[in-house]
C-alpha cells in the first residue's frame, strides 16, 4: 500500500485489507459474478460518501484482493505487484464512493486500467 497515493490511504479508517484464494458464494453473488469471470478484489461496506451521523459502532468495512485470479492474469512478479496495485486503487476508490463509470474515468487518465 505504501505504492498508492497518501492521500487515499490517509483516509482509511475502519477498513480491513484481507486477502484470500478466490470469492466464496456470498462474494460471487454480491458481485453479479458469472462463470467464468475473474474478479480481483471486492470492497464490502458502506462508502464514505454514504455514512450519516449514525455511522458508529460497526464492523469495518472490508477490502478482498484474491490471490488466484490475480494470479491468473500476472504473467511476471513485477504483473503481479501492478495488478495487486490497481486492484487496490479501484477498491479504494469504492471506499471513496465512487462509481465503475467514475473509476474508469480516472484509471484511464491516470494510466491505471482495471478490467474489473
Amino acid at each position: 500500500m505504501d505504492e498508492l497515493p497518501q492521500e487515499y490511504i490517509k483516509g482509511l479508517d475502519n477498513v480491513a485489507v484481507v486477502y484470500a484464494d478466490e470469492p466464496d458464494e456470498y462474494q460471487k453473488d454480491k458481485s453479479g459474478l458469472r462463470s467464468g469471470d475473474l474478479l480481483l478484489g471486492l470492497y464490502e461496506g458502506i462508502p464514505l460518501t454514504s455514512r450519516g451521523a449514525g455511522y458508529t459502532f460497526v464492523l469495518p468495512d472490508k477490502i478482498t484482493i484474491f490471490k488466484l485470479a490475480l494470479l491468473h492474469i500476472s504473467a511476471t512478479p513485477d504483473d503481479l505487484f501492478e495488478n495487486v496495485k490497481r486492484t487496490l486503487w479501484h477498491e479504494i476508490a469504492h471506499f471513496y464512493g465512487l462509481d465503475h463509470d467514475r473509476i474508469d474515468f480516472l484509471e484511464g487518465r491516470s494510466g491505471h486500467h482495471h478490467d474489473s
